[in-house]
């Protein structure tokens, strides 16, 4: 299984896109670039287009409620918690989870915020009015850096490890062929948690919970998208890349990202 997309990985990336990403970072409070700013890093003028029309509504501190009213408002399954005893017996002790807690918080924080503004630069796309942007607004300080372990290639990952993670990434999807979600990747250093959130999340696949609560996500996304306002001075974007854009966006806000803001809030609830 590979990415369905093209990406630009931070190894790679050199001048304006590394600095980009490098700001992305910065801002987000992680270690690591999420797959829709590096997919968006392969079209001409997307990522600086992107980021420049959503990086002073994160620096304001607007993305930040909004996703946090997102995260207070949606209606996430709760799955029966996993007693420590059941960790520990698939040899995930204290230091394992706390390695696992740490790539959730990493992802709660930046897919909640990210489904938010992403949906915003699509209506912008769209030509959906908005108020303009002021600046002058106070800056928020940087959140705590999160310093996650490196994505694990499929092809680096044992046999069964790599199913287990092409059948995680199928829960909840949409897309005939869903985006690879980077979280599973950071979690393959610890198959056996793997394991553990197959058996969370196969039930809530089985009975409908988990699409149901993930169409939920999306839609309150986009109704909190719609109070963001419009940066009139964001880098501009050739027309004819718009398109691309937007089909870009729609693909990881449809699927990717408000597939994992369930999926992580879900498995949350049960681990602790």
């Amino acid at each position: 299984m590979r990415d369905p997309v093209a990406a630009v990985t931070e190894a790679e990336a050199s001048g304006e896109t590394a600095a980009l990403f490098a700001d992305i970072r910065a801002v987000y409070g992680v270690s690591v670039v999420n797959l829709v700013w590096r997919h968006l890093a392969t079209m001409p003028g997307a990522l600086a287009h992107v980021w420049g029309s959503l990086r002073p509504l994160y620096l304001d501190g607007t993305v930040a409620r909004e996703a946090d009213a997102l995260r207070a408002a949606i209606a996430v399954p709760r799955p029966p918690a996993v007693p420590g005893f059941v960790l520990a017996a698939a040899g995930l002790d204290d230091a394992a989870m706390d390695g696992v807690r740490l790539v959730m918080t990493a992802y709660d924080r930046t897919n909640a915020m990210a489904l938010v503004a992403l949906s915003a630069a699509r209506a912008r796309l769209a030509g959906v009015p908005a108020a303009p942007w002021r600046p002058g607004a106070a800056h928020l300080p940087a959140p705590a850096a999160l310093a996650l372990p490196p994505l694990v290639d499929l092809a680096a990952m044992a046999p069964a490890t790599a199913e287990l993670v092409a059948a995680l990434n199928r829960m909840g999807a949409t897309h005939p062929a869903p985006v690879l979600a980077s979280m599973y990747r950071n979690l393959a250093h610890w198959p056996a948690f793997l394991a553990v959130a197959w058996g969370i999340l196969a039930p809530l696949q089985a009975d409908g919970q988990l699409v149901r609560a993930i169409a939920g996500g999306l839609e309150l996304a986009q109704a909190r998208a719609a109070a963001l306002p419009r940066v009139a001075d964001a880098p501009s974007l050739a027309s004819d890349q718009a398109g691309r854009v937007d089909a870009a966006l729609a693909l990881f806000t449809g699927d990717a990202i408000a597939r994992m803001l369930v999926v992580t809030r879900v498995l949350r609830t049960a681990v602790g």
